[in-house]
């Protein structure tokens, strides 16, 4: 089915200038004339054409700009205010620029809050006291590359309803004067549960590791609003590639990891294991949501790494790696520094 919204444009009201959201005030704000307007204060007007965007296909990408990647084949999603002159994945300049006709747009969206600069910094912080990172993660070209990006995630409400079995045991020791002795108790533990789980997530981008999106939650899900396009202004979105149900497979599996950790809690055993899992999942509802990221790639030695910060709560990861130059250096540095405090020992004895 499709439903007509109105969808807000990228211009201001007053002036028809390019118009950002702003991450601080969450509102939209006019860099030229300096009019600020809230999500309501711009469906009032009419936008910088004098015509009204609200015969817009809400299911729809049609209009935006796509950005496609000839090196490492991603697909950037972006409004006429962005221009993308390079991969934010694998640094290639090789960046194709067309119109979109088609393409699901998200039910929902996490807007950003976060601005460039706090990630700058949270960056540059992230990266001080590592004295074996190679240089070029602290140059500030590679710093400054740092986008805001919508990532593109799938969220299930879940139930779960069953008994997960464990295998527990008691170990309790003693001994009198000629021997030490230890008891092992055995037992079978069987815990009963209903489990409800409100949005559980599931990146839809291949391009990025789970364990990296899993990193940056929590999200707070308490400012969730309609999506519209206008949320995309100044940032990049990206183009699920992983279709909901094959990402229902791992929010399932992260569900049902979850109900054992919960029922693992209810054993009061030294020591127990699951041997059996009889959880009943069932797929209540689900969401298709952009949830905002900051990420900057760097190339060393051949290979990406990436760092990715949460664009609502400001929370950095990733991994460096150890610099081989940097970390010769420390060695001579140490080697040095304790054979002259050998030399100065010696000296005084």
């Amino acid at each position: 089915m499709i439903i007509f919204v109105e969808v807000l444009d990228n211009k201001c009201p007053s002036c028809g200038s390019k118009i950002d959201f702003n991450p601080v005030n969450q509102m939209w704000d006019c860099k030229y004339c300096g009019s600020k307007y809230s999500l309501d204060d711009m469906k009032k007007y009419e936008n910088a054409s004098n015509t009204k965007n609200n015969s817009v296909d809400s299911n729809s990408f049609s209009g935006m700009t796509n950005y496609h990647c000839k090196n490492c084949g991603a697909e950037i999603i972006a409004d006429d205010t962005v221009t993308a002159t390079s991969c934010i994945y694998c640094g290639s300049t090789a960046i194709l620029k067309e119109k979109i006709d088609s393409g699901r747009a998200p039910d929902l969206i996490i807007p950003f809050k976060k601005t460039k600069e706090e990630a700058l910094s949270t960056f540059s912080n992230f990266t001080k006291g590592k004295p074996l990172m190679p240089k070029k993660f602290k140059d500030l070209k590679n710093i400054e590359k740092i986008s805001g990006v919508y990532i593109p995630f799938w969220a299930y409400d879940i139930t779960g309803d069953g008994s997960i079995t464990f295998d527990c045991s008691d170990v309790s020791t003693w001994s009198d004067s000629n021997y030490r002795y230890t008891k092992t108790s055995k037992y079978e533990t069987i815990v009963d549960g209903h489990y409800d789980y409100d949005k559980v997530l599931a990146d839809g981008s291949s391009r990025f590791s789970d364990d990296l999106m899993d990193s940056i939650e929590p999200f707070n899900f308490n400012e969730l609003k309609e999506y519209n396009h206008a949320y995309l202004s100044g940032f990049l979105a990206e183009k699920y590639n992983i279709d909901e149900e094959t990402s229902y497979k791992r929010a399932g599996s992260r569900s049902l990891n979850t109900c054992i950790q919960l029922a693992d809690r209810e054993i009061h055993h030294d020591n127990s294991s699951v041997s059996k899992k009889n959880i009943k999942l069932v797929k209540k509802n689900s969401y298709y949501i952009m949830l905002p990221v900051y990420m900057v790639n760097i190339k060393y030695k051949d290979k990406i790494y990436t760092f990715a910060m949460n664009g609502q709560t400001g929370k950095m990861v990733g991994n460096i790696p150890i610099g081989v130059l940097e970390t010769i250096i420390m060695g001579l540095i140490i080697f040095t520094v304790t054979f002259l405090i050998g030399i100065g020992i010696s000296l005084l004895i």
